[in-house]
């Protein structure tokens, strides 16, 4: 069964075009840790009032997510996006997760 995951990040003022353009560019090894790790459907939006991105990720049933945090390629990713964002120490993005209330298929 699909798992999917949403949650809330939040940017610095000012960054908002940086911050699409670095994902515009994104690094095929993370591309690829993404992938590996079961993630297939990943979307993050943007609220322009209070900089608030909302992250939604889907995840295959058989996933590594937990491990990602550990892997060099991630280290390095959050590293290069920690100046435009708030961040937990380790530069890790602050995440608030987000309840599900509502589901239409």
């Amino acid at each position: 069964m699909t798992t999917t995951r949403a949650f809330r990040m939040q940017l610095k003022p000012g960054t908002v075009e940086e911050y699409k353009r670095r994902h515009d560019e994104l690094w095929p090894d993370l591309g690829a840790a993404l992938g590996a790790a079961g993630i297939y459907d990943y979307s993050i939006f943007l609220d322009e009032e209070t900089l608030s991105l909302f992250a939604v990720l889907k995840l295959r049933p058989e996933n590594s997510i937990a491990d990602l945090p550990q892997q060099a390629v991630m280290k390095r990713w959050w590293d290069y996006m920690a100046d435009l964002m708030e961040v937990e120490p380790g530069n890790r993005p602050r995440e608030w997760p987000l309840k599900q209330v509502f589901y239409f298929a």
